[in-house]
């Protein structure tokens, strides 16, 4: 399945502003930020494991349990941003 994911604060400047990648049905937040880490060395630093970071599914604060369904916007950010 194709989802849009998008980056904001210093993952944006890591790794441009948005992507569409394709994931497998059922996918999880967790699954998709590990194989997200796989793209390049810039995701693996970028979404690291040891980096605290705030995921979103379809605008809402996910926690990293949620499962991903198709077409879904996934948006992965620092916990604290500033405008």
């Amino acid at each position: 399945m194709r989802l849009q994911v998008r980056y904001f604060a210093s993952l944006r400047e890591a790794l441009g502003p948005a992507e569409t990648v394709d994931a497998p049905a059922g996918v999880t937040l967790a699954q998709l930020r590990d194989q997200l880490i796989q793209r390049s060395p810039a995701h693996a630093a970028a979404l690291a494991r040891g980096r605290a970071l705030r995921c979103a599914l379809n605008q809402a604060l996910s926690d990293e349990t949620a499962v991903i369904a198709e077409g879904a916007e996934v948006a992965f950010f620092p916990p604290v941003t500033g405008g």
